[in-house]
């Protein structure tokens, strides 16, 4: 009788102690949501404008938060004000690293044409307005959550996970991820990297899909010159600097650069047509296809109804700056115009620059890099998050913006970015992210949260 009593406890603890070893203790979710709001909008309270970079504030409270709880942090920097923040939670070692990285400076504001106040985090009607809601603080307080958790759970973990929260992302690389590749990688050397340049597109309130970032393309600038006679103001001159660096700008502006497929934007086309309305379908089908007349349509319709999409098929050209003459009588001698580049990863830039005729002009530039594979362990676990936490489909992007990945992917780290739900309609109504109504709804940062949460711990919890 003793022996069969010994039986069954043995039988049960091995059911339920072992089913208890293969799961995940889940946070308090209700907490968790609260904490996420707070540090979220204590973060978007910081001013970490870039120009001219004052990531501190920002990095003393992640640091302190997190050595509250017992997690280490190591702060390195190339200017004091400008800190990077490292910290590790320790694994088994029996999988190499994860790092997870998010950016806490933001990109510059015009005060006067925000309806609230940009630093002021203002919750309203079920958003939280305020720079950095999108890009990249969401992704900041999502990682620290999980940290937090991850430690007060003491969950027991396959590989370490690294997270850093970076400066510079926005203009000043050198201080940042350039940095710490280049002075302090074994710090962040990972075998895959959770970063920014992904999301989740709601169209109607609607889930359609999740984009991952497993690309991107490399940002350049070009400065064009143009140069005439200084004269005064009553005798228009048919040398002119103005006159000719519009007509050089427009030409450029005007110019298609030839269409180019890779692997992920053939996926990511291919799988969009799979899930989308008969209308839009055929669009993305077309653009795949030999038929030159069929992909020149389908390029026109981009353009014109779906800019992202056509500047994903090729090195891209805006006119952004514009400068020349010095008051209203005066002819200048010199006129000058900055262009925003976004060059596809494989394009060479000594055979851009002579098919243009001009000179680049000084930016971060990020290293061109290989795409992050599409059947790894990563991809297979975002790819199953997706689908459970937004009930959609992902498909592989490359981003049309530039990451801090791109450095970590030229030291052959398998990159992936990911970012909240947002609203499709938000960008062209100004409230996207670098826009002046930045804006994020509520249920979104908190959902974006968990999100990370179940990623991250499929990732790297010990089986």
């Amino acid at each position: 009788m003793r022996t069969f009593i010994f039986s069954l406890a043995l039988c049960a603890f091995l059911t339920f102690g072992g089913a208890a070893a293969g799961q995940t203790q889940q946070p308090d979710w209700t907490a968790f949501d609260e904490e996420t709001m707070r540090h979220y909008q204590a973060l978007l309270r910081f001013d970490t404008t870039d120009p001219p970079g004052n990531e501190k504030p920002a990095a003393d409270y992640l640091k302190q938060v997190l050595e509250k709880e017992g997690i280490p942090a190591t702060v390195f920097f190339v200017e004091p004000n400008r800190p990077n923040v490292v910290a590790r939670l320790k694994g088994n070692g029996r999988k190499r690293p994860l790092l997870v990285m998010a950016h806490t400076d933001v990109v510059s504001v015009d005060v006067k044409k925000w309806t609230f106040p940009p630093f002021s985090a203002t919750r309203n009607g079920g958003y939280v307005y305020g720079r950095g809601t999108v890009d990249d603080k969401d992704n900041v307080v999502s990682a620290l959550m999980t940290a937090l958790n991850l430690k007060r759970l003491n969950v027991p973990l396959d590989r370490d996970i690294i997270f850093l929260f970076e400066a510079g992302e926005e203009g000043a690389t050198r201080v940042g991820i350039q940095f710490m590749v280049e002075q302090h990688f074994p710090e962040i050397d990972a075998e895959y990297c959770i970063a920014e340049g992904g999301g989740v597109a709601r169209q109607g309130g609607q889930i359609r899909y999740a984009t991952i970032q497993t690309i991107e393309k490399i940002p350049r600038a070009i400065e064009l010159t143009a140069r005439g006679v200084a004269g005064h103001g009553s005798i228009p001159l048919k040398t002119n600097a103005v006159v000719h660096l519009a007509d050089a700008v427009s030409a450029l502006a005007k110019w298609r650069t030839p269409i180019r497929i890779n692997d992920t934007t053939g996926a990511y086309f291919s799988k969009l047509a799979a899930i989308s309305p008969p209308s839009e379908a055929r669009w993305y089908r077309d653009i795949l296809s030999s038929d030159r007349k069929r992909v020149e349509a389908a390029d026109d319709y981009f353009l014109e109804t779906e800019p992202r999409h056509a500047s994903m098929l090729r090195t891209s050209i805006s006119p952004n700056q514009f400068t020349g003459g010095y008051r209203l009588n005066v002819i200048p001698s010199e006129a000058k115009a900055l262009l925003d580049v976004r060059m596809l990863p494989d394009e060479d830039p000594a055979k851009f620059l002579e098919a243009v005729e001009v000179a680049y002009a000084a930016r971060d530039v990020r290293p061109g890099t290989a795409v992050a594979k599409l059947d790894s362990e990563a991809y297979k676990v975002l790819e199953a998050n997706v689908s459970k936490t937004y009930k959609a489909p992902a498909i592989p992007t490359m981003s049309t913006g530039a990451t801090d990945m791109a450095y970590l992917r030229g030291k052959g780290i398998q990159c992936y970015g990911i970012g909240p739900a947002t609203d499709v309609e938000d960008g062209p109504l100004g409230f996207g992210a670098h826009s002046d109504q930045e804006r994020l709804l509520e249920s979104e940062i908190l959902r974006f949260a968990r999100f990370n949460w179940d990623v991250i711990t499929d990732l790297a919890r010990a089986r």
